[in-house]
């Protein structure tokens, strides 16, 4: 066989035994692969870090960022310009389209601090993009100017094709990196750091230059709420939630009037869409009013919870989600992970730095122009100028200044150079004629005050920093306030706030349980992400999710929807051990089991069987009457037992022995009420939720139909029942159980007749929000006092200045009368002030006390938000 020439390779009858080792060669010059896999790619991952999606820690740009502010300055005339000549003029630095340039431009003008913009941006609440390019116009903004730009500190390199100079970095005196907040995905990595707010990040680092400590947090430009308890310092690993803040326009409607950062209202009203499709929640219609601020309105369906609905907007739509940041960005040409604060410190020493860095270069040039204003004085004042008027060549009139120079240089900061001596002489006749050696006197003066003025600051960069800082706060940080609140959320279970989309049927013949069997016994009302639990006459019981069809078993005695940690749902139980053993009692709750593992309730012998079973929503124990079988001596075959008289314990508990005789029949004689007495409520002024676990302030104990009292801060209140899931608002001044024959007292400004007034009066209201100090929003509340006798303090102004003070009995001054009432006139005369002063004490009441289990319950029920 031989091969073509053309290969380079000779025929086996010419090879004389080269052919091998020539073939060998070729082989080795072969790349493989995986060797061009292992090469090529990693110098196309490390471009795309590198030069496209993570941002340099020196200045908290990426690349088309760098390059489009870098070109925007070189642009920069003081007029916009349009989008369309930025784009273009950028890339000649940018090797990408133009399309990229263009989405970089817009998102940096969004974030509203580097550019100013005229034109139709697109709105980031509605989702709506830019006009095109060449519709819209920019410019930088007097503050990008101020701290992103500086050619004598900046260190330059070429552009990607070798025709211009580019920044490596830009010399940013601001964190701002954390101002705009940053998201890029490169291969193999990715970078999310959240923006934070302007004035507290020049607060964290003046707080860092003073050694002082600090703390930072996301503020978003939608606003909304943020839970930062686990934010990590922004590091892999750690999360916040942001939720959407909705309010209660009235029982039938919801309005959201922020929304969670990264979302849109376009994005969160078809989520709302597609959870009410998936029966999640039910709503009539959605109207989307939203123009300058965020309005969306929600209609709820007839009979829908608007406290549930909104935790149910919180659980199931994108009102409410978890963000994971991840805070990588590029240093010295390598990424790294580091955390926020850790980014502010560097940002913060960079800026002393380069702050440094511009003092001495502008001591630099002061002290070249004082050196040349000296030797200017020195040439005209001692007339050397007329030394050279007999030279002939230039080197004789260069070495004719120099030596005229000499006796007077000795002050000099350097030696004079030849460069020196050439100026010298480009100084025309007519500036030597009309030279003024005081006026250069004083010029020489004032530069050395500069420099010792710069020296000053130099020994103390810190301090001068801190100003730089400060400086910048006061020009740029008004209108540049926290727009997120902080806050902490409660956690939403998803099956209590559900709405029952799905009924359940049960065959009890057959044993199957499901949300098809529509031919079947009806059960209840349910969710398809509910639990059941079941329980069998042999006393076995198990939980399961709720399905279209699942066999179950025979011989059920309760099916009911199951509530996961609820402590109040007690099951009374009777069951014989064995098939002729003794007969045992119990009391217990389940608070929670494994899905679809089996337990029993009894002793586990073989022939175990209920034979009676109750549920009780609220702990109640029943009377029960038990028949014996008739047996040997037994005189009383029948008795009662009140299962009130058994405690209430663990479901693996044995119980009591009811009876060693067999019972024959076991009936109900008398329904039972509660032996869990009044469920004890707690207040979390962090979350702003009722709760059962004893966290934050006691409220009361609650039963029946007793409600809660809520005082807010703009002099209005309202009832509010103890249901878990009502939500309050963040203006709460006072929160306490109601008591209806509490009498309050209220003394305050009427501006409708321009008064003080006095009242007492009872909050007998509804859930209806209404004013205790009349309609008029400019009424003013002084004081609000529920002591049994206040007292109150008048202190007079104006030209009764001089009166002596008073002293008001609010008890005796006025009557017991309508919160609607107005009240009584305090005075006509001027009020400096009036102050609540210690109440009166009756000798002649009796108080009778009651002795109560105050276990666990602060003396004070009465929250007070204010305090």
């Amino acid at each position: 066989m031989s091969i073509d020439e053309t290969n380079g390779l000779e025929t086996p009858e010419e090879n004389d035994g080269h052919n091998e080792e020539k073939a060998s060669e070729a082989l080795r010059k072969v790349t493989y692969l995986s060797g061009m896999y292992e090469n090529w790619f990693l110098d196309y991952a490390s471009y795309v870090i590198l030069e496209r999606a993570v941002p340099y820690v020196n200045d908290g740009l990426k690349p088309v960022q760098r390059r489009i502010l870098h070109s925007m300055k070189k642009l920069d005339d003081g007029r916009y310009n349009k989008v369309a000549n930025i784009i273009g003029n950028t890339m000649q630095f940018h090797p990408h389209g133009d399309a990229s340039i263009g989405d970089a431009l817009v998102q940096l003008g969004q974030k509203d601090l580097l550019i100013d913009m005229q034109g139709n941006w697109g709105n980031i609440l509605t989702g709506d993009s830019a006009a095109a390019p060449r519709y819209i116009e920019a410019r930088l903004s007097k503050f990008a100017l101020e701290v992103l730009f500086n050619a004598k500190t900046t260190n330059w390199k070429q552009s990607y094709d070798g025709r211009n100079k580019e920044p490596i970095t830009l010399p940013v005196k601001f964190p701002l990196l954390l101002a705009q907040g940053v998201e890029g995905i490169a291969v193999g990595l990715a970078s999310k750091i959240l923006p934070h707010n302007f004035n507290e990040l020049i607060a964290a680092c003046i707080a860092y230059l003073k050694e002082e400590e600090f703390e930072i947090y996301p503020d978003f430009p939608t606003a909304g709420m943020v839970d930062v308890s686990r934010y990590n310092d922004g590091l892999r690993g750690g999360a916040v939630k942001v939720r959407a803040r909705i309010e209660k326009v009235d029982n039938k409607t919801l309005k959201i009037v922020e929304i969670p950062f990264g979302k849109t209202t376009s994005t969160l009203i078809e989520s709302i869409i597609k959870a009410n499709d998936k029966g999640k929640i039910k709503i009539k219609k959605i109207d989307d009013n939203t123009a300058a601020d965020v309005e969306i309105l929600i209609h709820l369906a007839p009979g829908i919870s608007s406290d549930k609905t909104i935790d149910a907007l919180y659980a199931f739509t994108d009102c409410e989600y978890s963000i994971s940041p991840n805070a990588c960005v590029v240093e010295d040409d390598v990424p790294k992970f580091i955390g926020v604060q850790e980014i502010l410190k560097r940002s913060a020493d960079k800026t002393v730095d380069l702050l440094k860095l511009e003092l001495e270069i502008r001591k630099a040039e002061l002290e070249e122009a004082w050196h040349y204003a000296s030797l200017e004085r020195i040439f005209i004042e001692n007339r050397i100028y007329r030394d050279i008027e007999e030279c002939e060549t230039w080197e004789s009139v260069i070495e004719t200044i120099d030596i005229g120079l000499k006796p007077h240089t000795k002050h000099l900061m350097r030696a004079v150079t030849e460069e020196d001596i050439v100026r010298l002489t480009e100084i025309k006749i007519k500036r030597i004629s009309k030279f003024d050696i005081n006026k250069a006197t004083d010029f020489i003066q004032s530069i050395e005050d500069e420099i010792e003025e710069i020296k000053v600051h130099i020994a103390n960069i810190i301090p001068f920093t801190i100003r730089y800082f400060q400086s910048i706060r006061k020009k740029y940080g008004k209108g540049k306030g926290r727009k997120t609140e902080i806050r902490s959320f409660d956690s939403i279970v998803a099956s209590k706030v559900v709405v029952a989309n799905e009924k359940l049927y049960v065959n009890y013949a057959e044993g199957f349980i499901g949300t098809s069997l529509k031919k079947d016994e009806y059960l209840c009302d349910c969710s398809d992400i509910d639990d059941v639990i079941i329980f069998r006459k042999d006393g076995s019981y198990f939980i399961t999710k709720v399905t279209d069809k699942l066999f179950i078993g025979q011989n059920i005695v309760h099916i009911s929807i199951f509530r996961k940690n609820d402590k109040r749902t007690i099951y009374n139980v009777v069951y014989r051990d064995g098939k002729a053993g003794v007969t045992y009692a119990k009391r217990f709750n389940v608070t929670g089991l494994t899905r679809d593992k089996e337990y029993n309730l009894t002793k586990e012998t073989l022939g175990s069987r209920i034979t009676y079973f109750s549920s009780n929503p609220n702990g109640e124990a029943e009377i029960i009457r038990v028949l014996l079988k008739p047996q040997g001596r037994i005189k009383k075959l029948n008795f009662e037992y009140n299962f009130a008289d058994l405690l209430i314990k663990g479901r693996a508990s044995m119980g009591n022995i009811l009876s060693r005789t067999p019972v024959q029949k076991i009936t109900l004689k008398q329904e039972g009420i509660s032996t869990l007495g009044g469920r004890k409520i707690w207040f979390d002024p962090d979350v702003l939720r009722l709760n059962t676990e004893k966290r934050g302030d006691f409220i009361g104990e609650f039963i029946g139909e007793d409600q809660i009292l809520v005082v807010l801060r703009d002099n209005t209140f309202y009832l509010s029942s103890f249901d878990l899931s009502n939500h309050y608002s963040d203006q709460i001044s006072i929160i306490e159980k109601f008591d209806m024959n509490k009498v309050w007292t209220a003394v305050f400004f009427d501006a409708d007749q321009g008064y003080y007034y006095v009242k007492r009066f009872t909050m007998d209201g509804n859930s209806k929000t209404q004013s205790f100090v009349g309609d008029n929003k400019a009424s003013k509340l002084v004081c609000l006092s529920d002591e049994t006798y206040p007292q109150f303090q008048i202190k007079y102004g104006g030209s009764q200045a001089d009166r002596p003070l008073d002293i008001i009995d609010a008890e005796e001054f006025i009557t017991v009368k309508s919160f609607k009432a107005r009240g009584k006139r305090l005075t006509t005369y001027d009020v400096a002030k009036i102050k609540e002063i210690e109440p009166l004490v009756r000798e002649d009441i009796i108080i009778e006390t009651e002795l109560v289990d105050d276990t666990n319950v602060p003396d004070d029920s009465v929250v007070n938000m204010e305090a």
